[in-house]
């Protein structure tokens, strides 16, 4: 196997969504991942507006080193994560660094306010939503399942004009040697 076919494989697998179920569930599926990945935008939004006041009140509380350089990888997080999860474009990276500042938020809030559900839940809900894209990927109403299309109709036509080696020509080889 070559290095194409390789990296080829590895793109279908990060692209490909693991469960096809019916059109109507992934009509769903599209809907929460336009609607988590738009809302998720403005939270990124709002960090970049006072990034001070961010860093004090959420970073330096939960003992990270170097504050501000944190929040805006926060920021910056949920500003492009977001859009790239709406798109359902790389959805499982971008899934990875949403649920991961969701687990920090989660952190944040045990930390000020004790297992208190009114302020984990949002945070909890978004985890999950970020969490079902990071385990099952954006789905059939997304670009990475286009993309996972081309990529295996490409692999397929490849794999079909790599010249394949007859039985007996190899056995005719093994005799001269």
């Amino acid at each position: 196997m070559n290095i194409s076919q390789q990296l080829g494989r590895w793109s279908v697998a990060l692209l490909q969504t693991r469960f096809t179920p019916s059109y109507g569930s992934q009509a769903g599926w599209t809907i929460l991942r336009i609607v988590a990945g738009l809302v998720m935008i403005h939270n990124g939004l709002d960090k970049l507006a006072d990034i001070e006041s961010f860093s004090a009140a959420y970073v330096e509380v939960i003992g990270l080193p170097f504050p501000i350089f944190f929040s805006y990888v926060a920021a910056l997080t949920e500003l492009l994560a977001a859009p790239l999860l709406a798109l359902g474009f790389l959805a499982r990276p971008a899934a990875l660094g949403l649920f991961s500042t969701m687990l920090v938020a989660m952190y944040h809030h045990v930390l000020v306010a004790g297992f208190s559900i009114p302020y984990l839940e949002l945070s909890m809900l978004y985890a999950a939503v970020f969490l079902f894209f990071l385990l099952n990927g954006a789905g059939l109403f997304s670009v990475d399942a286009f993309l996972a299309g081309k990529f295996s109709s490409f692999m397929a036509g490849q794999s079909q004009d790599v010249p394949q080696a007859e039985p007996v020509a190899l056995a005719e080889q093994s005799r001269t040697i």
